[in-house]
């Protein structure tokens, strides 16, 4: 009888035979081309060699070979047969970790230049979103049609005139999604976490922050207005009674009144007094594929709660004080204090539109390269808004370091760096 190890053994083997695995991974692509077009699979196409032979018999090569498909293509080939269903659900379920997309730089098209690179890099992705959360500048996002972009169009078959209705197009139906309108964006190319990050204060920038389903760590959507604030719409978003709480994105809009001022205030306080990360801040816009409670014009906020034992945050806050780039750097390198895992971490920069090179003697990308120069494998996604919410403050496993009210997580000219990790 042959044994389980020397079985093992032999699967190790052709796992490392470079031609065998690659032969495989032909086969593989040859199967999933077929299935792209809609048509039947021949009968015949599992068993034409020895790499055939084994794609239909030995699930760790095929789970090997899966790893690197597609979301959207491995449930096209799930239904090959019951070996590859089971295969790729295995893979599905091991894709934890987040990703994102981002984009810069004049679209020749009407829609913003984000909304154009989901459309040809979504297909890509090797996760299932289950939130997204997009940024994006106000140029070309809702704006009016240049005489550069009416020409282009005209060469364009297609192109969708309301961003939002494209987003649930593009996205699975079961995806959340928030999205802001900022002044200026922060991006790190897509998918490259140690690319330097560039601080888009002027021109078409955006990103796609895209989490899958992970083990752990739940994620709500919140949606607040004067009409739909209470305290029963707060637990139901995780943002009280939660003891599992850890981090807060929260972005609101139209808050410059005082009838605004006081809405911000009353969601603010019970977060206050939480051990929890609350970082974000004031935006021009909000949307969403899922319809709102708010009026045009009406003051708001939304943002997402993440909660879950797994899920570690830090943030500091670069004030008017911090205007060179040495006090810069020796501000953000607080950050490594905490200790942070930089596996699926990702990092937040959260500016005033008054500060980026202006409050640097007119020398730019100060901030986002201070903070490649010290997290060199982390990405850092953000925007320059018209006020900033977050404190100093550490979230670990068991302990909270720092305490502030209310007045202390709102401030102005200032830049909330953070770092928030999904375990």
């Amino acid at each position: 009888m042959v044994s389980m190890r020397s079985v093992l053994a032999s699967i190790v083997r052709l796992l490392n035979n470079f031609r065998f695995v690659s032969a495989c991974r032909v086969k593989c692509e040859k199967i999933i081309r077929v299935k792209m077009e809609g048509d039947a699979a021949p009968a015949n196409i599992l068993w034409e060699s020895k790499a055939g032979y084994v794609l239909s018999n030995v699930a760790e090569v095929v789970e090997r070979i899966l790893t690197f498909v597609p979301t959207k293509n491995l449930f096209r080939i799930a239904s090959v047969c019951r070996l590859w269903r089971n295969c790729a659900r295995r893979v599905l379920r091991t894709r934890q970790r987040f990703t994102w997309l981002s984009a810069s730089g004049s679209s020749i098209y009407e829609e913003h230049v984000l909304l154009r690179t989901m459309t040809q890099d979504l297909e890509n992705i090797c996760l299932l979103p289950q939130t997204a959360l997009l940024m994006v500048n106000h140029e070309n996002f809702r704006g009016s049609v240049s005489h550069r972009h009416r020409k282009a169009r005209r060469c364009e078959d297609e192109v969708d005139s309301d961003p939002v209705e494209k987003l649930r197009r593009l996205l699975p139906s079961s995806c959340k999604v928030l999205g802001v309108v900022a002044s200026g964006i922060v991006v790190t190319p897509s998918g490259l976490p140690s690319s330097p990050p560039q601080e888009h204060e002027e021109g078409e920038a955006g990103f796609s922050l895209l989490f899958p389903a992970m083990d752990g760590v739940t994620i709500r959507l919140f949606h607040f207005c004067k009409k739909t604030l209470s305290d029963t719409a707060m637990e139901e978003a995780g943002l009280i009674n939660n003891p599992d709480l850890k981090v807060v994105l929260m972005f609101d809009h139209d808050t410059n009144t005082s009838a605004g001022g006081r809405f911000l205030n009353k969601l603010l306080k019970p977060l206050s007094r939480s051990n929890v990360l609350i970082i974000g801040g004031q935006v021009e816009d909000v949307f969403s594929i899922n319809k709102t409670c708010c009026s045009p014009g009406s003051f708001g906020a939304v943002g997402l709660t993440f909660s879950g034992s797994k899920i570690q945050g830090a943030s500091v806050l670069l004030d008017q004080d911090v205007n060179n780039p040495k006090a810069a750097e020796a501000t953000i390198q607080r950050l490594k204090a905490a200790n942070i895992p930089e596996r699926n971490t990702m990092g937040f920069m959260f500016a005033c539109v008054g500060r980026g090179y202006s409050s640097y003697n007119y020398q730019h990308n100060v901030e986002a390269d201070t903070f490649r120069k010290i997290f060199s494998n982390i990405p850092l996604l953000g925007f320059f808004g018209n006020g900033e919410i977050g404190c100093d403050r550490i979230v670990k496993e068991n302990y909270t370091l720092s305490e502030t009210d209310t007045g202390g997580l709102q401030h102005t000219f200032t830049t909330v760096m953070s770092l928030v990790h999904f375990g």
